[in-house]
């Protein structure tokens, strides 16, 4: 059932998670086994979730010896296959003291843009987690081009969340949550909830960022949250660090009301 408010996700049967680059990358991998403890939590009291986790090419990067992330597209897409492999297997290291098996899923804007593609992924990742199987989607970072990419994994996710009609979807930040400016500006204020028609044109969430490990910012995660809000599903954005709080339904974040949807 759609979680209508964010006290819903403690009780929501199918949740998808997101969770950037930044947060689980380099010095920051020590929030994988976090981020898994709550995820298997929720897992235990009988949620389906599915984890969108970026951090393919920025795991690759030191392991090809890089210094920086590359910016051709042939480096991007090897550091991509090779970091994709590391997390993967770092995500089921830390899953694995709960009996949990995660899955790989690699999608294209073409795999949901086509209907056979569509109803394929739909289909696998409900066998999946009618098995108990933790999906870990993320971006076919090894065949996609900048033409063809989703642009950030906060879309992708919003586009997942469509796809599998979860009941709530969880952005995961560097932040508690949203703010009326950039949260650095002293006279930035919290936002704790958004109604689903709510006129945001007065706000100043700042363009995307693209930073050393990955692409992203506030305004993809406002853009993303408007678009799965849209079709019925609540959004909650809120720091990785409070994942754990995020699932259990606590009053933290900012909170995207669905809009009633017939």
């Amino acid at each position: 059932m759609t979680a209508l408010h964010r006290a819903d996700l403690a009780s929501a049967a199918r949740i998808v998670v997101k969770v950037g680059s930044s947060s689980i990358s380099g010095e920051a991998s020590w929030r994988i086994p976090m981020i898994v403890q709550a995820l298997s939590a929720a897992h235990r009291r009988g949620a389906e979730i599915i984890l969108v986790s970026s951090g393919a090419i920025a795991t690759g990067i030191p392991v090809l010896a890089l210094d920086s992330r590359p910016t051709d597209l042939a480096t991007q897409q090897a550091a991509a296959a090779v970091g994709q492999n590391m997390l993967v297997f770092r995500y089921q290291e830390a899953l694995r003291p709960f009996r949990i098996v995660a899955g790989q899923v690699l999608l294209t804007t073409g795999d949901l843009e086509n209907s056979t593609s569509r109803s394929n992924a739909r289909r696998a990742m409900d066998r999946m987690l009618a098995l108990g199987v933790l999906p870990i989607v993320n971006e076919n970072d090894t065949v996609a081009t900048q033409e063809i990419r989703f642009g950030d994994n906060d879309r992708l996710a919003a586009l997942v969340a469509q796809l599998l009609h979860a009941d709530a979807l969880v952005l995961l930040s560097d932040v508690d949550s949203l703010y009326t400016k950039p949260p650095t500006d002293p006279t930035a204020e919290p936002i704790d909830r958004v109604a689903a028609d709510a006129d945001l044109s007065g706000l100043e969430f700042g363009a995307s960022v693209v930073n050393s490990v990955g692409t992203g910012g506030a305004a993809t995660k406002v853009s993303a949250a408007r678009m799965a809000a849209a079709t019925g599903i609540g959004v909650l954005v809120t720091s990785a660090d409070l994942v754990g709080r995020a699932l259990e339904g606590a009053a933290i974040g900012t909170w995207f009301e669905p809009a009633v949807t017939d």
